[in-house]
């Protein structure tokens, strides 16, 4: 008889180690989830002179996608463009106006403009990042003590057999802290059962907590790794932008096409009221 096959494991392993691993970054996973909504930030709302300058760039940008087949007759889509191309001009869309240029150096011909507000110098931007840090300290630091506690108290258990086969690749994963190479594979030690609830227990979360949002994902808290791609958006120059929109505007007005030019040619001759053009 193998040594797997007569290994025989205590009860008292399962309530007393297995049961308390669980239980425990369970309990400490929906704690996690409500200190992350009393510490989730709530987006300040923006003023009336960020959304209008958020809007007129957008508004360029639907008449610049539709000029192949606009829907504007010519007048108003001339009259728009113009307008929208002075008016970027002359800053009016910019919630600051345009900024006050610098004296220029000596020996210099031209006035020198002042830079952007850097990434760091603007305090929402600042208050995103700690946000995040936050967060991330928030979700770090209960695995790490929660893994120290199992490694100190439970190290070398042998907590639940696995009721299917696995290859011998998986034993480093399955068997952490025993070295044991002939115990079957699909033994698990205590250490091992922590990590296995570490990145399985998403499922248990959203069974529990809905999918109520706490800026956090919920694979994100199961595993406890910080999401580095959620990064604080740059602040944007639309000063800069409105003046790179003002050239596509001049570009794209000589591909402008009015999409009901000759329209009720058209229509007559689809219905054959009127010859074919190229007859």
């Amino acid at each position: 008889m193998s040594t797997a096959a007569s290994l025989y494991l205590d009860p008292s392993i399962r309530d007393w180690v297995l049961f308390p691993i669980s239980l425990v970054m369970v309990l400490v996973g929906i704690l996690r989830h409500y200190v992350l909504l009393l510490l989730q930030n709530k987006p300040k709302p923006q003023t009336r002179a960020q959304i209008r300058e958020q809007r007129a760039l957008t508004r360029s940008q639907l008449i610049r996608a539709t000029s192949a087949h606009s829907p504007l007759a010519p007048p108003f889509y001339h009259t728009i463009s113009q307008n929208l191309k002075q008016a970027f001009t002359d800053g009016i869309y910019l919630k600051d106006g345009l900024p006050v240029p610098k004296k220029p150096k000596e020996g210099g011909d031209e006035a020198e403009f002042p830079k952007p507000p850097s990434f760091f110098s603007d305090p929402g931007q600042m208050d995103t990042m700690m946000s995040q840090f936050k967060t991330q300290t928030v979700v770090m630091i209960p695995q790490m003590v929660i893994m120290g506690w199992v490694n100190f108290f439970f190290s070398g258990f042998v907590a639940i057999k696995l009721p299917f086969p696995l290859t011998l690749g998986f034993k480093p994963m399955m068997q952490r802290g025993i070295s044991t190479p002939d115990m079957d594979t699909r033994w698990v030690s205590s250490l091992s059962w922590y990590f296995l609830n570490f990145f399985g227990l998403n499922g248990v979360y959203r069974l529990l907590l809905g999918n109520e949002d706490t800026g956090v994902d919920l694979q994100q808290m199961a595993s406890g790794m910080p999401n580095m791609s959620a990064a604080p958006a740059v602040p944007q120059d639309y000063n800069k932008l409105f003046k790179q929109e003002k050239e596509n505007l001049d570009f794209d007005a000589g591909f402008y096409n009015w999409i009901g030019e000759d329209v009720e040619s058209r229509v007559l001759r689809k219905y054959g009221k009127i010859p074919p053009a190229d007859s």
